[in-house]
């Protein structure tokens, strides 16, 4: 199994409700890169660190046209310059996040504390030179997604046996509770697994809280599947 793409040019479609999608486009991959499609307030379509996939469009023409197209990790510029053109949008960065606009070739929009019209308010989950790491989240109070690019994920190498939500495997010994201890959301979609929907504020805790205590279950467990 490749770490990231693959032979398949078939997309995986997950986390589906009434104001949004997200699929996968290497089903095979070990990464299990997930990206989403938001639907705003603003009645646009705002699609998040996406890997492309053919027949995609199809799948975003489902909840709107696009309005724009947002990078939500300083490492995952993915495909998002690529989606942007194709639909006439621009790729939206945040204020502070450095040495990513210059490496997209579309055009840029930088947002602050809100995205936009779209009703996601926007906050900053770690910005660190060590190690390198800039990432924001997104959130929608009256929807109750939260949505969050890496710092917590489902795929296998992020969870504990046990756990339906985990910390990045290099946050555990300091996980993000400053940043994310505060919100109760509906569903929360992640940058690499299909996201949680049921309980997903409990799942969110148990992971912030038990990061650190189920550190060796997390890292023994990644250790095997490497090794297999």
């Amino acid at each position: 199994m490749p770490m990231k793409g693959g032979d398949s040019d078939e997309y995986r479609e997950i986390d589906r409700w009434d104001r949004g999608v997200g699929w996968i486009a290497h089903p095979g991959e070990t990464m299990q890169r997930a990206s989403h499609a938001l639907v705003g307030d603003d009645g646009g379509l705002w699609v998040v660190d996406p890997v492309d996939a053919p027949d995609v469009d199809g799948l975003l023409s489902e909840f709107g046209d696009v309005a724009g197209v947002v990078v939500g990790l300083d490492r995952h510029k993915r495909d998002a310059g690529a989606l942007a053109r194709r639909h006439d949008a621009s790729v939206y960065v945040p204020q502070w996040m450095t040495g990513v606009a210059r490496e997209i070739d579309a055009p840029i929009e930088r947002f602050g504390g809100e995205l936009a019209d779209s009703g996601f308010e926007a906050f900053r989950i770690r910005d660190s030179d060590i190690p390198p790491w800039q990432e924001i989240g997104l959130y929608h109070p009256e929807d109750g997604t939260l949505v969050v690019p890496e710092a917590v994920g489902t795929v296998s190498y992020f969870c504990a046996p046990g756990e339906r939500l985990g910390v990045h495997p290099m946050l555990r010994p300091m996980p993000p509770r400053r940043a994310l201890s505060g919100f109760d959301p509906e569903r929360v979609l992640v940058g690499h697994g299909a996201g949680v929907s049921t309980d997903a504020g409990a799942a969110l805790r148990d992971a912030l809280d038990n990061a650190r205590s189920n550190l060796p279950g997390a890292y023994g467990r990644a250790l095997r599947e490497l090794l297999s």
